[in-house]
């Protein structure tokens, strides 16, 4: 991991650049990404259904062709209050962006202005014997415009802009991971919902076949073919079925609780919305884009996020160690100051007899904490140490995230076409038990054994085919994608944008043109020559 640092400049390269012209260098490392554990391929490539071409999955839910999905994301991302939340972190970022750059500038600036009407004391040395009293009583003013700059010699303020500039670009980046979690999960959700729709619609047309296997046992019992065993076994079928529809329910309304908090809505009916295509499930098509592994690192945002908090750690070693180094500040004041003794006058304060200036250098050097500032900068290189390994962490599980849904989409639709097999079995058996039982030529054991098996399976085929779509939503989120549809859009929306507005003063900040873009990570070399931070010029 130490071969992700290097060093640029010491203190003798400084003071070199001190005694030409105090140019400057900074010191601390310069962050160079850390080489992360990353696959050939993912391990399924074999399959005829995935394929690895470039794609950037910008509106991947767009594959299910439901327009009902499409309008639920368009609503999730205009209204989710958890995105707008992220959008505002991002504006607090800018903000302290703007705070760091501006410590580059002169830190302490300040005019200020004074009248004062006076008399001087008789009981101190200074009246020299009562003298004080000629001076009688009198005005002074005075106005001074002052400034202490301290020359950023060791790089320690340009630094510190790195290090928010860089914090900047991760806010950014952050807001694009909660959009593609966003994505995800308003699409699983709704995948969920049909598929619980879609048993509810099975166990119903379940209970209308098992109602009419009673009426048939209640027949033969009246007509002394049979037993009141075989009624109370079919009546018992029933109840469990029909027991299965208010569980459902339930799931289903918890469901459509989930849906309305993504979409950022008080508790309303969701009729007009779902309504359209009720108990359908969406269906992908075959075959996939899924790329190769190393793509992740330049669409999955929380890898940018991982990426650039590092490097913004990075820049702090350098702020903590340009603290072992003495600073140099240049203070200066300049005003005018007039009283009406002697025969002046105040208004002489803006004129050259009462101009007053002082200008010169001041030396600090932190000598005696040499101990604790070490230490400080020993605890930001560990942090950095941590956020190294984290951000290989993530490359990982950004990985596994992918072929976790790679797994469950394809061995999900091997399993629905069994099991699609397995219904169609399962109703032929059910037809032919129920007309031998109706001959008398089979018990009615084999009947309720048959309606058991149908249910089962249609229940189990409908949970597979919601799998194979979910399976298929996770592999497109474990990809990174749908974080794009923010592009050249602003982080808040407009009534949001409108109200931080009538409060305080943002400037251009709150418009999407007033919002630069992170770097384009598409581009070549992006991710081999780090994130490109903007620094103040010399």
């Amino acid at each position: 991991m130490a071969g992700a640092l290097t060093r640029k400049g010491g203190a003798a390269g400084c003071a070199i650049v001190l005694a030409a012209g105090l140019a400057g260098c900074a010191v601390g490392p310069d962050f160079v990404t850390p080489p992360a554990p990353v696959a050939d391929t993912w391990l399924e490539w074999r399959s005829h259904s995935l394929k690895s071409g470039a794609e950037e999955y910008r509106d991947w839910w767009r594959v299910f062709h439901d327009p009902v999905l499409n309008q639920l994301i368009d609503i999730a991302y205009a209204q989710n209050l958890t995105l707008l939340s992220a959008g505002t972190k991002v504006l607090q970022a800018r903000a302290e962006l703007g705070v760091a750059i501006g410590e580059f500038y002169p830190q302490s600036q300040s005019v200020s202005s004074a009248v004062s009407y006076n008399r001087a004391s008789n009981a101190t040395p200074a009246s020299q014997g009562g003298n004080s009293t000629t001076l009688g009583n009198f005005w002074a003013d005075r106005w001074m415009a002052s400034a202490m700059w301290e020359v950023d010699i060791w790089g320690k303020f340009r630094r510190g802009v790195e290090s928010a500039d860089t914090t900047y670009l991760a806010s950014i980046a952050s807001y694009d991971d909660v959009l593609v979690t966003l994505l995800g999960d308003v699409a699983q959700t709704y995948i969920g919902i049909r598929t619980i729709e879609q048993q509810i619609a099975i166990a119903r047309e379940n209970i209308v076949r098992q109602r009419e296997a009673v009426r048939i046992a209640r027949d033969r019992y009246h007509g002394g073919a049979s037993t009141m065993l075989d009624v109370y076994q079919s009546e018992n079928v029933l109840a469990q079925t029909e027991a299965t529809v208010p569980q459902l329910t339930i799931e289903l309304r918890k469901g459509q609780n989930a849906l309305r908090v993504l979409l950022g809505m008080a508790p309303e009916p969701l009729g007009s919305l779902l309504a359209s295509s009720t108990g359908k499930i969406p269906s992908p098509s075959g075959e996939v884009v899924v790329g190769v592994p190393a793509d992740l690192l330049r669409r999955r945002p929380d890898i940018r996020v991982a990426e650039l908090r590092a490097a913004a750690q990075s820049a702090q070693i350098g702020v903590a160690e340009a603290e072992l180094y003495p600073a140099i500040s240049i203070t200066g004041a300049f005003g005018g100051m007039a009283s009406n003794v002697s025969g002046h006058s105040l208004v002489q304060m803006f004129q050259p007899l009462g101009r007053a200036f002082t200008i010169g250098p001041s030396f600090k050097w932190n000598v005696l904490n040499y101990g604790q500032i070490t230490n400080n900068v020993r605890l930001q290189d560990a942090t950095l140490q941590q956020y190294l390994v984290d951000y290989q962490n993530t490359v990982l599980n950004a990985q596994r995230e992918v072929e976790d849904g790679i797994s469950k989409f394809l061995l999900s639709r091997s399993q629905a076409a069994f099991l699609r097999r397995s219904v169609t079995e399962a109703r032929g058996a059910l037809k032919i038990s129920l007309l031998e039982y109706q001959q008398g030529t089979r018990d009615f054991t084999t009947v309720l054994t048959s309606e058991e098996n149908l249910y089962s399976a249609q229940n189990s085929f409908a949970v597979a085919s919601g799998n194979v779509s979910t399976g298929l939503v996770a592999v497109f989120r474990g990809l990174g994608g749908g974080w794009q549809i923010r592009e050249g859009q602003g982080f808040v929306d407009p009534a949001t944008a409108l109200d931080m507005r009538a409060r305080t003063n943002w400037g251009e900040l709150l418009s999407p043109g007033g919002q630069p873009p992170p770097p384009d990570p598409g581009l070549p070399g992006a991710q081999d020559e780090g994130p490109k931070i903007r620094l103040p010029e010399w």
